[in-house]
């Protein structure tokens, strides 16, 4: 997989820190508009519970005037002329709309408080309830007909008259559809709001809005089977008009009458969309500004990145020259030295150039340990790289310690070349190391311990005198690694143990 540039590193570290926020705003709206949707439903509930009460309130007042029509000595003498002004009191707290009807079992009207002319009034349009009346001897309520003295759609409440305990008449009151449709428009909470009033077969006896097209209607298919089998219940629906409604309804014990009430969806989800998008627009400024933040830094790092490798190029080549130099100097000065000496001399300026093209791959931020190592006995480890077994833990080396480290591994790897276990075709060598931890306490750094262990190899004894390259390991240890280097010539082979500080 090819390397990813700086500047599109940097917009995936803005975008992938950018957009969990704005996924998790996002959240957290959503989850607010669904709490909003449940505190919603239970208000429609509680609105619905509330219509109810006051529709019950009212109609218990209004049974309990004709009820006390229905005990009139005018009446139930079936004095009709003397109980017609009672009648018409009666009617002016309800406005002039209102009716009064008195009945007997077969459904003939003997008063109407419309007109005067009782000789002439129609039989009753609705038989049903009055038989209702005679035969429960309870006040009753009606679903919606059509009013053959109104002529218009009407709602009944119908009280049994009494006279020595039989029932002998049906006092029928007719009230305003209007006050039905005001107690609606002072219950509806907003404009978003649908309120509705039905009989007990779900028509329309009162709405808000819209009652001229509603009334006489029966309720949304949506809603209709739900209100004939149940007693109460929260849903969604459609409503007449065909808006989607979060809506409940609920049934009065007393009339048997349906309240319903619906807000509309739209009124929940246009701040759903409202928050989203205010959210989305801020996160995406956010996400803008923080894109244009790193393609500026990636810039700014890209030039100093440029300047930086301008630099190393330049370092690279005067060092390379220097090499150059060095070495030519080092043929005219060992012009007349033996080939060994050019060759041991040439062997450490290149060690010397190998540590310095590994710092310069990596750009002189330092090197592993084992990098290091590996360059320097490539050349031994061509023809049989199991001949020099290289473990240990990954050790992570500054640019100094690199080019020393290298410098002495190349001193020992020359001396077992030319004297030990590498000078003959059986010999092997192990080399490994350890790294122990800092310790703050003791303000002691990380130390590292290397071992160079020879197998194999010709028979070991000490050199009477000690060598250059001897001298170089033990001094570069000590002044420049701030360790120790030893060596020991025991029978199986030599072993070298380095220790040095790391740095920081």
């Amino acid at each position: 997989m090819p390397k990813l540039s700086l500047p599109v590193r940097l917009a995936l570290l803005v975008a992938g820190t950018t957009l969990p926020l704005i996924l998790f705003a996002g959240g957290i709206v959503f989850h607010n508009y669904i709490q909003d949707r449940s505190d919603a439903r239970q208000r429609v509930l509680d609105t619905v519970r509330g219509i109810r009460l006051t529709l019950d309130a009212e109609m218990q007042r209004m049974t309990g005037g004709v009820q006390v029509l229905a005990l009139t000595d005018a009446l139930t003498t079936g004095d009709f002329e003397r109980f017609r002004p009672i009648a018409m009191g009666f009617l002016d707290q309800y406005g002039k709309n209102g009716t009064i009807l008195v009945a007997d079992r077969q459904g003939r009207q003997l008063f109407s408080s419309s007109t005067t002319d009782t000789a002439h009034l129609p039989p009753r349009n609705n038989r049903e309830i009055t038989e209702r009346v005679f035969a429960t001897r309870q006040p009753q309520y009606s679903d919606l007909f059509y009013g053959v003295v109104k002529k218009d759609l009407i709602i009944t409440v119908e009280i049994p008259v009494f006279r020595d305990g039989e029932v002998i008449y049906d006092i029928v009151f007719s009230p305003p559809i209007e006050m039905f449709q005001t107690i609606l428009e002072k219950q509806r909470p907003s404009a978003d709001w649908t309120l509705s009033l039905l009989d007990r077969k779900a028509t329309v006896f009162a709405r808000v809005p819209n009652p001229a097209g509603t009334i006489g209607k029966q309720a949304s298919p949506s809603v209709y089977d739900r209100m004939i089998r149940e007693h109460e219940a929260p849903l969604s629906s459609l409503s007449l008009e065909g808006v989607a409604l979060l809506s409940s309804f609920t049934h009065s014990s007393l009339t048997g009458w349906i309240i319903g009430a619906g807000i509309a969806e739209t009124s929940l989800v246009a701040p759903l969309w409202r928050n989203l998008a205010i959210t989305s627009l801020i996160g995406g400024i956010m996400l803008a500004i923080g894109l244009a933040f790193a393609v500026r830094m990636a810039t700014t790092i890209a030039r100093a990145e440029t300047l930086h490798d301008l630099l190393i190029e330049e370092l690279n080549h005067r060092v390379k020259n220097t090499l150059a130099i060095l070495q030519a100097i080092a043929v005219q000065t060992f012009r007349s030295a033996s080939r060994q000496e050019r060759e041991k001399f040439e062997g450490r300026l290149g060690a010397l150039a190998e540590a310095h093209n590994l710092l310069s791959k990596e750009k002189w931020q330092g090197s592993e340990l084992e990098d290091v190592i590996g360059r320097v006995l490539k050349p031994y480890r061509l023809n049989n790289p199991e001949r020099i077994r290289i473990s240990g833990p990954k050790v992570a080396l500054s640019p100094r310690l690199a080019v020393v480290l290298s410098m002495i591994v190349h001193e020992i790897a020359t001396n077992a070349a030319k004297y030990g276990a590498l000078s003959n075709d059986t010999g092997a060598v192990d080399l490994s190391w350890e790294l122990s931890e800092a310790d703050a306490a003791k303000k002691q750094p990380a130390q590292l311990r290397l071992l160079w262990q020879e197998t194999g190899g010709p028979v070991v004894s000490a050199p009477i005198q000690r060598g250059f390259g001897s001298r170089l390991i033990e001094r570069s240890a000590r002044d420049q690694l701030g360790g120790e280097a030893t060596v020991d010539f025991l029978p199986p082979g030599v072993v070298y143990t380095i220790t040095c500080k790391l740095e920081d």
